[in-house]
């Protein structure tokens, strides 16, 4: 087939990787413009354009697709399909109708659950079972496209990291398989009143609030590393948690316990097993305290 990629971020990748070497004509890749990243906030490439330069595909980088000029360039080169993850703009609707079989989104959830931008993030906080990947057909709506597959994987103790990797390598083998069966499939419309909605994460929302219960609080953890990561302070200074297990004892929300850095939250409490002090590597608790101890009896913020 005669496709047109469209992805950004690295979750996107084994998408366009599993295409290609699925000896698939990829046309054009779409992706967003460079960023500035770093230390020297030099323009960095998205991952979706690194990949594709190196499989020598033509990559596009528009800041909009609203554009008329835009939307007859993506119409001219005549795809049978758009394949899109992550890209990060909106399609406006010449965009969605421009090629045969029209655009086919990658997300990562079991729509009609967590529509929206941070699925997996928000199906860890909320303390789901089971995630999975939906190949949907795309229209105007936010995530609201009828289903053409889906696969579902446990949740379990991953982290949000962990879980978008597992889940871009499981979304890339259902659109190479869907892709295959497009002709014999049908739609199946979602239910708009099972529908929620995974609003992006706010930064803000990484500082643990020990007025929580630790599962919260270790779901949290969980769901924020490696990035944002879920972070205390004290003084000024920021420490990440990037794991924690849940212990069963009870004190003041916030109050360090005992010399493990075990912290009380309003029920039960959490221990970090790996942390990160600011500017620093990230180590084992144990390791992080010979050096630099919080003692007991310490109040968190």
């Amino acid at each position: 087939m005669k496709i047109i990629f469209m992805g950004t971020p690295e979750f996107a990748v084994p998408t366009l990787t599993a295409l290609h070497e699925a000896a698939h004509e990829i046309v054009a890749v779409y992706t967003q413009p460079p960023r500035p990243a770093g230390r020297g906030k030099q323009l960095q490439p998205s991952a979706v354009q690194k990949e594709a330069e190196i499989r020598h595909l033509e990559v596009r980088c528009p800041i909009s697709l609203r554009t008329e000029a835009e939307q007859q360039a993506f119409a001219a080169l005549e795809a049978d399909v758009a394949v899109v993850a992550a890209y990060g703009l909106i399609l406006p609707v010449p965009i969605l109708e421009a090629p045969k079989h029209g655009c086919l989104n990658v997300h990562a959830s079991l729509l009609p659950h967590w529509r929206g931008a941070a699925p997996i993030q928000r199906s860890i906080l909320a303390g789901d079972p089971v995630t999975g990947v939906t190949i949907m057909q795309m229209e105007k709506g936010l995530d609201t496209g009828p289903v053409l597959a889906t696969a579902r994987t446990p949740v379990e103790r991953k982290t949000g990291g962990e879980l978008t990797a597992e889940l871009a390598e499981i979304g890339a083998q259902l659109m190479v398989g869907t892709l295959i069966d497009l002709p014999m499939l049908h739609p199946v419309p979602q239910d708009d009143k099972e529908a929620t909605y995974a609003a992006k994460i706010d930064k803000r929302e990484a500082r643990i609030d020990f007025h929580r219960d630790a599962e919260f609080v270790e779901r949290q953890v969980r769901a924020f590393a490696p990035a944002p990561g879920a972070f205390f302070e004290i003084g000024q200074e920021r420490y990440r948690i990037l794991a924690a297990e849940v212990i069963g004892r009870e004190g003041a929300p916030g109050m360090v316990l005992d010399e493990e850095l075990t912290i009380a939250c309003s029920h039960a409490a959490i221990r970090p097993t790996l942390i990160q002090r600011a500017g620093k590597p990230a180590m084992e608790t144990r390791a992080l305290l010979r050096g630099h101890s919080i003692a007991p009896g310490t109040q968190l913020h």
